[in-house]
């Protein structure tokens, strides 16, 4: 019910969330880093299988918040994620029985062990999407309704920020992404608290488990000189979209989000044909030839077609040969209530969704 977390589990963990990540999240490699300090330096982390909650066990759900590009260069340190989940508890007068992720994509997947290495507590193996997504109303405990306040966020300069209460989910989002902008588009937050009961009814559970044996299989797939790809397409059940090459990348980072879109030339058997990956921090719809041919909540998952590696949409550079690839996503996104949360018209693209798995 609750294991230690090996110090042999981060790179695996990092690999598996970073392809999760869909694009986004933030590069797992800086907070990778910082947690292996953390084990050198004697720290360590235990993980709770979410089953093992009671049901009035309050969990921290914590998450760095902000442009992935700006990430990269503006640092949110281990102290700045714990400081988030302390002002939280001062601010509701309780105390924390455990830390999970709020997505378990990308750097993210890693946030709750900073948190949980520098507090003492143990990190939930679950989150609230099964990948990542940019804004706080994509998540499944806003498919439940859930409550969206307080969040408390957090910033390298000092800045301590409550948001005692929101009108909706879009609203909370729309004021934290607003501060968020203005400390410098990166931070470090404590979402809504949750209750043991509403994770285990609302959570995506066992996401951890789940993105370190993936990342598992990528590693046991190079030692082996096997196809890293296939290996992953194997693991989660997943289905090639694209081979190609990376033609153009128009990016810019406004309202403390990554948008923009990558265009990609085939090769292989897709030569001859295009590619087209409209992107908010994760990949959102693929366009083929003009036409959407993947999208959102689908995994669109963007990788070196060589090693298997992510690749996110903050560091896709021209003539990067690629393998774009579609996962499964979680049961709850694909609800119709999900759907209207994470769907491509939650995007802003008038598309009906239609899942590559579809029958």
């Amino acid at each position: 019910m609750i294991r230690e977390f090996a110090a042999e589990e981060i790179d695996p963990l990092a690999i598996g969330a970073w392809i999760l990540g869909t694009g986004g999240g933030g590069s797992p490699y800086l907070a990778q880093l910082n947690l292996k300090q953390l084990y050198a330096d004697g720290k360590t982390c235990r993980l709770l299988d979410p089953l093992a909650l009671e049901d009035d066990d309050y969990v921290a759900v914590v998450s760095k918040m902000g442009a992935p590009l700006v990430g990269q260069e503006r640092l949110v340190d281990p102290v700045h994620l714990a400081r988030s989940v302390l002002v939280m508890e001062d601010y509701i007068g309780k105390q924390f029985r455990a830390i999970m992720s709020v997505e378990i994509g990308g750097g993210n997947a890693i946030s709750p062990f900073l948190a949980g290495a520098v507090l003492d507590r143990p990190v939930v193996d679950a989150d609230a999407m099964g990948r990542a997504y940019p804004e706080a109303q994509m998540t499944s405990f806003a498919i439940g309704d859930l409550q969206m306040y307080p969040l408390s966020l957090v910033d390298c300069r000092d800045n301590e920020v409550l948001v005692t209460r929101a009108a909706s989910w879009k609203w909370m989002e729309r004021i934290s992404r607003k501060v968020c902008t203005e400390v410098g588009s990166t931070s470090a937050t404590c979402k809504a608290p949750r209750t043991g009961k509403e994770v285990k009814e609302w959570g995506v559970l066992h996401t951890v488990t789940k993105a370190t044996r993936l990342g598992q299989a990528v590693l046991k797939a190079r030692a082996a000189h096997e196809d890293p790809i296939a290996a992953v397409l194997a693991h989660e059940g997943g289905k090639i979209v694209f081979k190609g090459k990376v033609a153009d990348v128009d990016r810019r980072t406004t309202g403390g989000f990554l948008r923009g879109a990558a265009k990609l030339e085939g090769l292989d058997t897709d030569r001859g044909s295009k590619m087209e990956l409209a992107f908010q921090n994760e990949w959102a719809v693929g366009f083929r030839d003009g036409e959407p041919v993947v999208m959102t909540p689908d995994l669109i998952c963007v990788l070196d077609t060589v090693s298997g590696e992510a690749i996110g949409t903050e560091t896709l550079r021209y003539g990067q040969r690629v393998t774009v690839i579609a996962l499964p996503a979680p049961e709850i996104l694909l609800t119709p209530k999900g759907l209207d949360h994470v769907g491509p018209r939650a995007f802003g693209y008038d598309l009906e969704f239609k899942s590559v798995f579809a029958a």
